[in-house]
């Protein structure tokens, strides 16, 4: 077992202290302190411009992210045209400190709060929380885990292999990017930087490695997990028109919240619509909203409802999943309807009335069909979508349901008055994203995919021999990622369908595509080790984190730089 290296793990604690919740002024103040940080580091008081600091464009916190280069020296390796080099990459915002309740003040003093978890018999802790607790091996506090304790430890490696740039026959990279726990715009705006360096300087981007916490897959769960790609995420938006009616009369409409209630009944947490790759199954789809679109009570049925999930992809193209979404639409309204006639017909029966009711029809697009539909049609301009985008904007309507005015528009253009459902995507798109090796091939190219793996197993074994850790290799990380920007393995036909099935995504959420395409960094979550991400009771484990990791990575970091 590694010691502790207490430099790294001051610096995380330091690092925590700084509160950076995301969306407030504090993302700004922790890179800030990151800059400064590096500054003072020998190496950049002598190559200040080896310091990049990127701004996020019209932001209105004045959020930055931090790059710091390191160019090796050996073999004359920066008189070469191509350069290979290793990109290490953090968040450094966290999530809010409400669940913290009464501990508030203590969230972001790690050791304050351990110690006041431990003394105090009036704070219930879960029980696996008091068992870590107790052992003495885990630090509590808001960012310990996710992941200010990682960043620390690639800043401390980037200090101390500065001391010797001859050691290394290539380049490294150190990102620190705020807005990671929501819109992922640092790390987004940090790609023209990265780009530059590309094609500029010749930098050739050989792996990324990211820091981001990694947990336990089950209890007791001993291995360490490292993954060699990302899962990306969508998010489907069923949007339903029904026809409304008065309540005494209910069965002669068709009431939208019942067929939204019954989308989610047939999508939520079903392995149906799991995504599958290289024998892993994501998890499955989750609802993040739903909800009638009336504006005040009434007794009226509901004429228009919206749902929509989270969705996470690993390999499947979003044309496959646009058509199974489509399909899932029809099975919920085939089982509504079947629910009405069933529940209709009692009811006729049980007043001796005749049953007179007709069957609905429903009609099922995507955003795509009803934009194909509506085109050429008198009323219809592109020009109009562009105004209700930005009168939309205006009023503060949040960005996934600025979608509905536009759709809105495109029925009345269409003429459908009667009962639809429609299908469209809407923020964020977070592209999913491997490293492409065999398991078995044992020849590779220096600076190759295959070699970037090779190393890895090799470093792990080294690792577990000294250590006695054990370790899986995983294809897909399960959480979000900033990984997922750097990388996209989405093919053009795919991607095609997401943007004609997104509403105004050039708006919206636009997605430098084209510079992801062109960086293709293969990614590589190694991670810190903790537990309860985004739980007040959120911690990581000291001996890994701040004793094993430092050494695997640079362990890693020399196999493939030698």
């Amino acid at each position: 077992m590694y010691q502790i290296d207490e430099e790294i793990f001051e610096l995380a604690k330091e690092l925590v202290r700084i509160p950076s919740v995301n969306g407030t002024e504090g993302e700004k103040t922790v890179d800030e302190y990151i800059e400064a940080w590096f500054r003072k580091v020998p190496y950049y008081r002598d190559h200040p411009k080896d310091l990049i600091i990127q701004k996020i464009p019209g932001d209105p916190l004045d959020r930055r992210s931090v790059l710091a280069i390191l160019r090796g020296t050996k073999d004359d390796i920066q008189r070469e045209a191509s350069i290979p080099t290793v990109l290490l990459h953090g968040h450094t915002d966290t999530v809010g400190i409400e669940d913290y309740g009464s501990l508030k003040k203590y969230a972001t003093d790690p050791d304050a709060l351990t110690e006041l978890l431990r003394t105090s018999d009036d704070i219930q802790l879960p029980a696996d929380a008091r068992e870590d607790l107790l052992s003495g091996e885990y630090c509590f506090g808001r960012g310990m885990s996710d992941m200010k304790s990682g960043d620390a430890v690639f800043m401390v490696l980037m200090k101390r292999l500065s001391e010797h740039p001859e050691d290394i026959r290539g380049n490294l990279v150190a990102s620190f990017n705020p807005v990671e726990e929501n819109a992922h715009s640092g790390i987004i705006s940090s790609l023209p930087a990265l780009v530059n360096l590309r094609e500029r300087e010749g930098f050739r981007f050989i792996a990324a490695f990211n820091n981001d916490f990694t947990t336990r897959l089950y209890a007791d769960d001993e291995k360490v997990t490292i993954y060699t790609g990302m899962g990306g995420k969508i998010l489907p938006c069923f949007y339903i028109q029904g026809r409304e009616t008065h309540v005494g009369q209910c069965f002669e409409g068709f009431d939208a919240s019942m067929m939204a209630a019954e989308i989610l009944r047939v999508i939520q947490l079903s392995t149906k619509y799991a995504d599958v790759d290289k024998g892993e199954m994501a998890s499955p789809p989750s609802v993040l909203k739903l909800k009638d679109l009336k504006d005040f009570y009434n007794v009226q049925t509901s004429r228009e409802a919206l749902v929509y999930f989270n969705y996470f992809v690993l390999g499947k193209s979003m044309n496959d999943i646009t058509q199974e979404l489509k399909e899932a639409a029809r099975d919920a309204c085939f089982e509504v309807c079947r629910r009405i006639r069933k529940n209709r017909e009692a009811y006729t029966a049980a007043n001796s009335l005749p049953d007179t009711g007709k069957e609905p029809c429903v009609c099922i697009l995507s955003y795509a069909e009803l934009m194909e539909q509506a085109s050429g049609r008198t009323g219809f301009t592109t020009d109009r979508l562009k105004e209700i985008v930005a009168d939309e904007k205006a009023k503060g309507t949040d960005v996934r349901e600025i979608p509905v005015a536009l759709i809105r528009y495109l029925l009345s253009v269409c003429g459908i008055t009667s009962p639809a459902i429609v299908l469209y995507y809407a923020a964020p798109y977070v592209p999913h994203c491997t490293l492409r090796y065999s398991e078995t091939e044992q020849d590779a190219q220096p600076g190759s995919e295959q070699a970037v793996y090779m190393a890895l197993r090799a470093t792990l074994d080294s690792i577990s021999s000294t250590t006695g850790t054990a370790f899986r290799i995983l294809h897909y990380y399960p959480s979000l990622s900033d990984s997922s920007y750097i990388r996209i393995d989405d093919d053009d036909s795919s991607i095609r369908n997401l943007k004609e099935n997104f509403p105004a995504i050039e708006d919206l959420y636009p997605i430098p595509i084209d510079a992801i395409r062109s960086l293709d960094i293969p990614p590589i979550n190694i991670g810190v080790r903790g537990r309860d991400a985004h739980k007040w009771t959120e911690r990581v484990h000291v001996p890994y984190t701040f004793g094993t990791l430092p050494a695997l990575e640079h362990e890693l970091i020399l196999k493939l730089l030698q």
